[in-house]
């Protein structure tokens, strides 16, 4: 069967020759860049769009990370093999990160899921790609060495997609990146040093470690402690927490039965709306803070999930719930996923889903990093990406496309850097927007807490 499916993706290759990723093609009618980032602002709360803002006025890197809607439109009008996966939607290096399996064990996946939707497996290689180009200029690395970087990704993936592809399916299903496999193949006593400190970091992140550091004991009634603009309760707190009480009925029911047992020793005892990330910032967030009889937290993260910014390209997703699209979208990418990951609506109808907050997780320092290690995490990220993109089981489709030499990874390289030239472009355009008031920014804000 491999085979057969491998000969059948090199027939494509005369379809969509391989070179011809390496173009950048732009909508003929490209909407202003400002207009655009207005567009992807609809639905969020007004008072946290300058904040959003703010953050990706950091540098074309940062701006690059909350433009995921942007890439997409562009994207929709570049050569495509038309062999569909379960795609991330929003493949950028910083989705990538570590966190703890059911079982405890420290892994690397990717993290972020809220563009997911079923859609051609070269956008999520793109994207990657060009946010890895992308980091290496702002580190001040050369054309070369930026060049040395993608291509180092591009290699890993080729060399994993096969090797997955020809995998055991249950294998495959099996398989994870394990932070102790990655810290036994680290080539620098630096790399292994930054792993260890990771994982000290991660081994840190419990609930009971939040806990202490968001909350406060006020009159004898525990709460999460207010740090506007980024944590801030809602105005009107008990009609928020009526509404929420009926809201976590409608996600226990998404549940597991075993998981909605556990949760049922937990109750509600405060709620607050949180801010997040770059792109995401906006969006109605919140941090639920339950405790059970014996005094222990659990902290669950609500976050609203809206359209994927795929679905105006590649169809409408068969989930009505876009909660349980990005719920399902992780189940099938992720090699292990969060036991209380589920969804549900709210009061007024918006979609949301939910996971543990802060649960072992890792994220990657960039600006630590130096190039062995920023090509050390490319190799990371595209061994994971690759091994997303086989389990929905178009593997050797896409190994018989790409083959076995560097004509493809060639042609990303070089599409790489012609897109971080484009959104260094937009990002110079989108600051204009700024300073001339068209969109505005708040940089009082604290950082993440």
């Amino acid at each position: 069967m491999f085979k057969e499916k491998y000969n059948e993706g090199k027939i494509l290759r005369e379809i969509t020759p391989r070179s011809s990723h390496a173009k950048l093609h732009l909508p003929l009618k490209r909407t202003p860049v400002e207009r655009m980032i207005s567009q992807s602002n609809e639905g969020r709360l007004p008072e946290l769009v300058p904040i959003r803002h703010f953050r990706m006025g950091k540098s074309p890197f940062t701006f690059y990370r909350g433009t995921a809607s942007l890439m997409a439109n562009d994207l929709s009008c570049s050569p495509s093999t038309g062999v569909n996966i379960q795609a991330c939607g929003d493949s950028h290096l910083m989705n990538f990160g570590g966190f703890a399996t059911p079982e405890r064990t420290l892994i690397v996946d990717m993290n972020d899921f809220d563009e997911t939707n079923p859609g051609p497996w070269e956008w999520d290689l793109k994207r990657l790609a060009a946010s890895f180009l992308l980091a290496c200029r702002e580190k001040g690395y050369s054309a070369s060495d930026g060049h040395d970087v993608t291509m180092q990704l591009m290699q890993t993936y080729q060399q994993k997609i096969y090797e997955y592809s020809t995998m055991n399916f249950l294998d495959l299903w099996y398989s994870k990146l394990t932070l102790e496999e990655i810290a036994q193949n680290a080539k620098t006593k630096e790399g292994k040093a930054l792993i260890t400190k990771a994982v000290k970091k991660a081994n840190e992140q419990t609930h009971d470690t939040v806990f202490y550091k968001i909350t406060a004991n006020t009159l004898g009634k525990i709460e999460i402690t207010d740090h506007a603009p980024l944590i801030y309760h809602p105005i009107d707190v008990e009609e928020q927490m009526a509404a929420i009480l009926s809201f976590m009925d409608d996600y226990k029911s998404t549940l597991q039965n075993d998981r909605r047992q556990l949760l049922d020793q937990y109750k509600v005892v405060d709620v607050a709306l949180k801010v997040v990330g770059v792109g995401s910032v906006g969006t109605r967030c919140m941090v639920v803070l339950l405790m059970n009889d014996n005094k222990e937290p659990l902290f669950l993260q609500v976050k609203e999930a809206g359209q994927s910014v795929l679905e105006p390209f590649t169809g409408k997703s068969k989930f009505q719930h876009s909660g349980e699209r990005v719920v399902q979208g992780q189940r099938l990418i992720q090699s292990a996923s969060d036991v209380f990951l589920g969804w549900a609506k709210d009061h007024t109808g918006r979609c949301f889903y939910l996971r543990q907050l802060r649960d072992k997780k890792m994220s990657p320092s960039i600006e630590e990093f130096n190039k062995t290690m920023l090509g050390g995490y490319a190799t990371i990220c595209g061994n994971i990406l690759a091994r997303a993109h086989c389990k929905t089981g178009q593997g050797a489709l896409i190994c018989g496309y790409i083959g076995k030499g560097e004509v493809f990874a060639n042609a990303i390289c070089k599409f790489s850097a012609l897109y971080a030239d484009q959104t260094e472009k937009d990002y110079a355009d989108f600051m204009k927007a700024i300073k001339d008031g068209v969109l505005t920014s708040r940089d009082d804000a604290p950082k993440d807490l």
